[in-house]
């Protein structure tokens, strides 16, 4: 009798609740404990439950075995649909009495989330809330964000993920989102990646916290940004969700408001740097490489930039790496020059000036001087650098300069060697540049005023600027050295804008509109991390990163470049994705790094076959 009920439990999937009414010599032949022997214990999901409170302090062993059903399955956000399980569906898997009886579709499901979501009275709330659905329905959560990416997009990424973070030990649940490694874990690192339930990671995103947008130092609290980054990889990439893994390193934290807050989730301890914290680094890039092999995509999120720097440079050879900061916004800038570029000329044929206190800023020079060499063959190194200005607080960056002997290392490969340039006029005046660049940190960044404007339409006369400074007061974006309506105005409609933050129409002084779009990474890495994981490429090499902004420049329509757009539609991302993915596949196969056999004949149909479905499935 015991058996068949314990049988029929497990039939039905029951596993929430089990009485196992097992005893005597009956139960312990069949092996299952007495009531004897567990002391008139129950069993809830096989664990034993006492009704005694001193028996609570006992050591007791976790233990589940379960169909997956009834509560469970609507627990388990991977298959769980809420009320969207068919009437059938809910016989079948004893749902019924577990829902209201309406039965709706994903489509009526979705308009709910977005009519939620609209209520909420700012981003942190609407992040909060998205966030949540992604552990409650995870297709529902991708349907939503796939199909309303124009909308949701500013709440997945930067300044509203950053102020999430902020309240974020506030905000934790116990739900495995993502893996938390510290220094106390040197030594076991490769164990500890074997908890993680997915054997197959394609892409990590990883951080330590250090450098969380405009509220720096974050600690472990910082890992809301991998896992909304890793969300818009699979809602703009398609790449499956299970293929991800958002990882946080705990080197402690600078931040004092952290490090006395009761509730902090991370080591309340002053940030450790040096050989400590790159030994766990090294152990950490090492046990993934030996746990999911050497094709896994890395991608470095909210880190110093010169932490960044040294990591990619170190394992670049070891890993396909990426960060936004050094490829992605370069590589984001060279797809609006291709785009801005007109019918027959060439990037030989520009003048580049690039502006500010920015170490990204020589990460776009190095790109840019890449597109130039690689340009029909024709270009050398001495020519790329030759059109490539860098004007720092000190002016023009050249040879002569007063301070030459002291200058940072990443602009001694763009010094001139010219007569110098106290400010950034006389700079504009003098080298009349087709391309105006600006982009700084944390000093002030340069104004690009009206006399600078005038100085640069005079010399030029469809000038390109790009002012990728940004500053948030209050959570708010604003483009840092020229608004759109000035540089429109003050070049007398004749330059072509783009910045990282305006999307829409701008009026021109004589009347009409200009369309414009940001600057955004987002048109970059979902397909660049889709094309290596279809090639399992073993590298992410600066002719990829060109390749991926040619193909994001190709999917600007011409009405729309016509009107003075230069980047897509954010509404096309997924397909944009897969031109792009195709495009870096292609020229990993080309240049010997793709390790995925045979090469597919027609990569852009590979590419739309791999991208995730996020519909709901039947169930048996």
């Amino acid at each position: 009798m015991a058996l068949a009920a314990l049988g029929r439990a497990l039939q039905r999937g029951a596993a929430s609740e089990v009485a196992w009414a097992a005893c005597g010599s009956r139960a312990l032949a069949a092996g299952l404990p007495s009531a004897a022997a567990l002391g008139g214990a129950r069993w809830l999901s096989g664990v034993p439950v006492h009704e005694d409170e001193e028996d609570h302090s006992r050591p007791t062993t976790p233990w589940v075995r379960s169909v997956i059903s009834g509560v469970d399955l609507m627990r388990d956000a991977r298959y769980n649909k809420g009320l969207a399980f068919s009437q059938l569906e809910r016989d079948r898997l004893y749902l019924r009495g577990l829902l209201p009886p309406a039965v709706l579709s994903q489509e009526v499901q979705a308009e709910r989330v977005m009519t939620n979501i609209r209520s909420k009275l700012n981003g942190v709330d609407q992040h909060t809330y998205l966030m949540s659905l992604q552990e409650r329905n995870e297709r529902l959560f991708y349907y939503c964000l796939m199909n309303h990416i124009e909308e949701l997009l500013p709440i997945m990424k930067q300044p509203v993920t950053a102020e999430y973070c902020k309240g974020y030990s506030l905000m934790f649940r116990s739900l495995p989102r993502a893996m938390y490694l510290s220094l106390e874990d040197k030594g076991s690192v490769f164990s500890i990646l074997k908890n993680w339930p997915e054997r197959r990671i394609k892409a990590i995103c990883l951080t330590d916290g250090q450098s969380v947008g405009h509220l720096g130092d974050l600690g472990v609290q910082a890992i809301g940004v991998p896992i909304a980054r890793l969300a818009l990889y699979t809602a703009c990439g398609g790449i499956v969700p299970s293929a991800c893994l958002p990882v946080t390193i705990d080197a402690g934290t600078d931040n004092e408001a952290l490090l006395q807050d009761p509730i902090y989730v991370g080591g309340t301890h002053r940030r450790v740097r040096g050989d400590a914290y790159w030994e766990l680094m090294d152990e950490f890039l090492s046990a993934v490489r030996r746990r999911y092999g050497s094709s896994v995509l890395i991608d470095f999120a909210s880190m110093d930039y010169g932490t960044q720097s040294k990591l990619i440079g170190a394992y670049r050879g070891m890993f396909p790496m990426y960060s936004d900061a050094a490829f992605g916004l370069p590589t984001a800038v060279m797809a609006a020059i291709y785009a801005a570029l007109p019918p027959g000329e060439s990037l030989l044929g520009q003048r580049f000036m690039l502006v500010g206190e920015s170490p990204r800023l020589t990460a776009i020079a190095e790109l840019l001087e890449e597109a130039v060499q690689r340009e029909d063959g024709r270009g050398t190194v001495l020519e790329a650098r030759k059109i490539i200005h860098l004007v720092d607080s000190k002016g023009l960056v050249v040879r002569d300069r007063a301070d030459a002997e002291h200058l940072e290392d990443h602009k001694l490969p763009y010094a001139q060697d010219r007569a110098p340039c106290d400010s950034l006029l006389e700079a504009v005046r003098q080298i009349k540049p087709t391309v105006l660049i600006g982009l700084s940190d944390d000093a002030p960044p340069h104004a690009f005023d009206r006399e600078v404007c005038e100085a640069l339409a005079a010399g030029c006369e469809r000038p390109l600027i790009l002012p990728l400074s940004r500053k948030s007061p209050d959570g708010r974006l604003e483009a840092s050295e020229v608004s759109p309506a000035d540089a429109l105005a003050w070049t007398q409609g004749r330059a072509l804008f783009a910045d990282k933050v305006t999307s829409g129409s701008v009026a021109l002084p004589g009347g009409g509109v200009r369309q414009l779009r940001k600057v955004d990474t987002t048109y970059v890495f979902p397909g660049l991390a889709l094309g290596v994981m279809m090639s399992r490429s073993t590298r992410v090499r600066e002719d990829m990163l060109l390749e991926a902004a040619k193909a994001v420049a190709r999917r600007v329509p011409e009405e729309d470049r016509a009107a003075g757009a230069l980047m897509p539609p954010t509404a096309a991302l997924r397909d944009i994705a897969a031109h792009v993915a195709a495009a870096v596949a292609n020229k990993a196969y080309n240049v010997g790094v793709a390790t995925e056999l045979p090469r597919p004949h027609d990569l852009l149909g590979q590419a739309h076959s791999w991208m995730h479905n996020p519909r709901y499935r039947r169930y048996r």
